[in-house]
């Protein structure tokens, strides 16, 4: 997934490799990444495609991995039509019923920043995004040049969850999603991904790009409960078996 050969024909595109820099998935790794430029040209269609190529998306700049001596990130995607939802998740659908989501505008808004910034410290403390300034937060999430989406869910209008999605000619991108981790027994991540399920199902999109899977990566591991999901392997899309190790 890492050369250019596995890329679709873009004649007006760029693409270059950034410099090493450290790998906040994996301990003593460095990574480097591959961007498509210039930005101005990748309009929906183009971004659709690139997602495709196991691209993503990060404010502005679309790209994927690109390390010397690393293939952990793999690019994964659930299948809508054949999604069956397990126990556990229509649990977490009925135990957070009473949520109610509202598209609003793309922008920025004080009450979501200082829920990433609880979100990160509670989950992320220490990887550098928990010290986000709000010009930070903002080129992350809220800067796009494609068709994105801000959601918010509440209850009894209480800010739960945030999040940001792309929207593709066939499907919807993840690009990123924060709650409230001061909940008790709470599953509001899984209720993010089948609220997107959902979203999918009712645009009539097939596909629900979850980003990258890592092996070993905890962080990762939530992506592994939904089923059925697609691998992209050396330029193709195939089942994935979460128990397949990639050599690191």
């Amino acid at each position: 997934m890492t050369h250019l050969r596995d890329l679709p024909t873009f004649p007006l595109l760029q693409f270059y490799t950034t410099t090493p820099y450290h790998c906040s998935y994996l301990p003593d790794h460095s990574a480097r990444s591959q961007v498509a430029t210039p930005i101005h040209l990748i309009d929906n269609k183009t971004y659709s495609e690139l997602v495709r190529a196991g691209f993503r998306r990060s404010g502005m700049f679309t790209y994927r991995p690109r390390c010397d001596f690393c293939n952990a990130c793999v690019p994964i995607r659930l299948d809508i039509n054949h999604f069956k939802p397990s126990r556990s998740q229509r649990r977490a659908m009925a135990q957070h019923a009473s949520l109610t989501s509202n598209e609003v505008e793309l922008r920025f808004d004080e009450a979501h920043y200082q829920l990433y910034q609880r979100y990160q410290n509670a989950r992320h403390a220490g990887g550098g995004m928990d010290q986000d300034s709000r010009d930070q937060y903002a080129q992350f999430l809220l800067q796009t040049h494609v068709d994105s989406r801000l959601i918010e869910f509440r209850e009894n209008g209480v800010l739960r969850i945030v999040s940001i999605i792309d929207v593709l000619d066939d499907g919807l991108s993840a690009v990123y999603t924060f709650y409230d981790c001061d909940l008790p027994h709470a599953s509001l991540g899984t209720f993010a991904v089948l609220w997107q399920v959902a979203e999918c199902q009712r645009l009539g999109l097939p596909w629900l790009y979850l980003g990258y899977w890592i092996s070993q990566s905890k962080k990762m591991a939530y992506k592994e409960n939904f089923h059925p999901l697609s691998a992209l392997r050396d330029g193709e899309w195939l089942p994935f078996d979460a128990k397949e190790k990639k050599e690191i």
